[in-house]
């Protein structure tokens, strides 16, 4: 792309506006997703109350024989099931954005989408609230939380696709990894005052709230989507909308998919490199977006941590994965995308596979080789993001991005895939991690024989 080459800087109130999104939204990516509620939907609370006593009887984790198998077996199915929802949410999205985006750019109104899909993520977030700590309330929890999920990847549309507004060729780099960091050190904040208000100790919590039917976790949903209404509306307010480059025209969604192909023939066609480009980052996109994901269900259900063991683990991963992609931001800058992505994702696989191998040897394996991943997956986000915008057809960022998130965000299609894919025919959770790390090598292969030459 060659927009904004030699544009001035936007203003900082616009930059840092821009960045508190990903300050307020990401709470859901990392509290909902990932570190909080995620472990809560495969937790005990959803399983059978008949195994769950006989497990405790029989002495619960320490326990062996017949009702440890029986519980193990249970929480694996539930592991099971939500990334079955995870992957079909994922591929609800790989077939919206690319319309999405196009829309966005053609009408103009890129920021007025903005906002609509972030409010509905908000709308999913309050009705978690209602997920009761009942086996019979885990589908409902789970398919808010897939919804929920596609509703912040289409904002993510068109947010990503605002970093060309707000950035120039001499510090996108920086402004990408900026916003990522912002999310990172969002989510930590968030992360503790969950901590600390709703799950250290047995209670009672902040406002008498007790742990009955999981109440403390619910109400967390309920912090979330008020921290996310608070720091996503200023970029809505300070950041001007997009030109639209078809002012009055509206198309139908088949037309729509005839130009998204089109789109991605043309690609094809005349620009070799930046299509192998987004077909690399499609897979290993999938694999970094399984690593968050699961992390938390992994930390939980493979090596035995608490509740609040899972939450010092997730303050720890953001503080460290905001150090690197800070770090990776300048890198980019200086060395381009492509070399911090395949530094990033060589570091992860070697991480992922020495988890999985070290699986029996308990939480010192998780946390060293966990803080590795979580240290390389920032920047290789970051790198990707700045790399595909600076490789984006002038005026067409949103269709880009639109493209961008139905092969990235078919994101979690093919990561979740494998992890539910391994998790199932292996039956044991630990097995996802091998599939993670499978889709990671697969797009690091992919990723290195593309040419990245100097576009912005």
């Amino acid at each position: 792309m060659t927009a904004n080459v030699d544009a001035r800087p936007a203003p900082r109130r616009q930059v840092i506006s821009w960045g508190l999104w990903n300050w307020g939204a990401d709470a859901y990516n990392i509290v909902i997703l990932t570190f909080v509620f995620s472990v809560y939907m495969v937790s005990s609370y959803f399983v059978d109350p008949a195994i769950v006593e006989a497990y405790n009887k029989a002495g619960g984790a320490a326990g062996t024989g017949p009702a440890k198998v029986a519980f193990d077996t249970a929480t694996t199915h539930l592991t099971s099931d939500f990334s079955l929802i995870i992957t079909i949410s994922a591929i609800v999205l790989a077939v919206l954005a690319p319309v999405i985006g196009q829309s966005a750019d053609r009408g103009g109104r890129r920021k007025h989408w903005l906002g609509i899909y972030t409010g509905l993520m908000l709308v999913t977030c309050c009705m978690l609230f209602f997920v009761q700590g009942q086996p019979s309330f885990f589908w409902m929890g789970a398919i808010l939380i897939g919804a929920g999920g596609i509703f912040y990847e289409l904002a993510s549309v068109n947010y990503n696709a605002m970093l060309v507004q707000i950035s120039t060729s001499k510090n996108i780099g920086r402004v990408s990894g900026f916003g990522w960091g912002m999310g990172y050190l969002g989510g930590i904040v968030l992360l503790l005052v969950s901590l600390v208000g709703f799950i250290l100790g047995d209670g009672p919590y902040l406002f008498g709230i007790t742990s009955d039917n999981g109440m403390n976790i619910r109400v967390i949903a309920i912090l979330v989507a008020v921290w996310c209404l608070i720091f996503t509306l200023p970029v809505l307010f300070t950041v001007p909308e997009n030109a639209a480059l078809e002012p009055g025209k509206r198309i139908g969604p088949i037309e729509s998919y005839r130009l998204v192909f089109r789109s991605i023939a043309r690609l094809f066609q005349n620009d070799r490199q930046t299509f192998n480009f987004m077909l690399a980052s499609m897979i290993f996109r999938d694999g970094l977006a399984a690593v968050f994901t699961f992390g938390g269900i992994l930390a939980a259900t493979v090596f035995g941590f608490g509740k609040t063991e899972v939450i010092l683990f997730a303050v720890a991963a953001n503080v460290i994965a905001g150090i690197g992609v800070f770090v990776g931001g300048a890198l980019d800058d200086k060395f381009g995308g492509k070399a911090v992505i395949v530094g990033a994702l060589v570091t992860m696989s070697i991480a992922g596979i020495a988890m999985f191998f070290l699986h029996a040897e308990g939480k010192t394996a998780f946390w060293v080789c966990g803080l590795v991943l979580c240290l390389c997956v920032g920047p290789a986000q970051s790198s990707s993001r700045s790399l595909m915008a600076r490789l984006a057809p002038v005026g067409n960022e949103g269709e880009i991005f639109g493209l961008y998130a139905m092969t990235g965000k078919a994101t979690i299609f093919i990561g979740s895939a494998m992890f539910y894919a391994f998790v199932t025919i292996f039956g044991a959770t630990y097995w996802g991690i091998l599939g993670i790390i499978i889709v990671i090598l697969a797009g690091l292969f992919l990723l290195l024989p593309v040419k990245v030459g100097a576009r912005r």
